[in-house]
């Protein structure tokens, strides 16, 4: 695959974060998810991350970032937000809530700047790859430069 500038990639650049470029082949309409992404870029399935949109009862939305391999833990998400309880968001919101389509939805650039919270293991890694907002591409970064340009909290949020 060619390399190609998304937009994540191009507010990285703005902000001169040093980052990796990623791609990987998939078949228009075919869905693959983060532990396939994992093994089809060579990368350990505990530094690749995902990233999930949820909304909470009283309809704020909320991003979570964790390893491919985990789960979301809803109470424990629902607690670091101070809501009573979330949902994931309906997967043909992604695209209204966030500006990505499912498969290709980054924490970086989205829509609105939303409260976003990664999993504390990220903390211990020099860097962690997350999607570059389009299927096929992922983008390494640290996570210490990930805080630094979108507002989140790193917390334990999976089961």
């Amino acid at each position: 695959m060619s390399k190609v500038k998304t937009n994540v990639c191009r507010i990285l650049d703005s902000k001169k974060i040093k980052y990796n470029m990623y791609s990987y082949e998939f078949k228009k309409g075919e869905h693959v998810d983060g532990v396939e992404v994992a093994q089809k870029i060579g990368k350990d399935v505990s530094i690749v991350y995902k990233t999930l949109v949820a909304i909470s009862q009283s309809k704020n939305i909320y991003v979570y970032v964790i390893p491919v391999n985990e789960h979301l833990d809803l109470k424990k998400a629902a607690k670091v937000a101070n809501e009573k309880s979330i949902e994931m968001i309906n997967v043909n919101d992604i695209n209204k809530f966030t500006g990505y389509i499912r498969g290709g939805c980054s924490p970086i650039g989205m829509k609105k700047l939303y409260k976003t919270f990664v999993n504390e293991s990220a903390k211990e890694l020099d860097n962690i790859i997350v999607s570059a907002g389009k299927i096929g591409y992922q983008v390494e970064i640290s996570p210490k430069d990930l805080k630094d340009i979108i507002n989140l909290e790193f917390r334990d949020i999976i089961k």
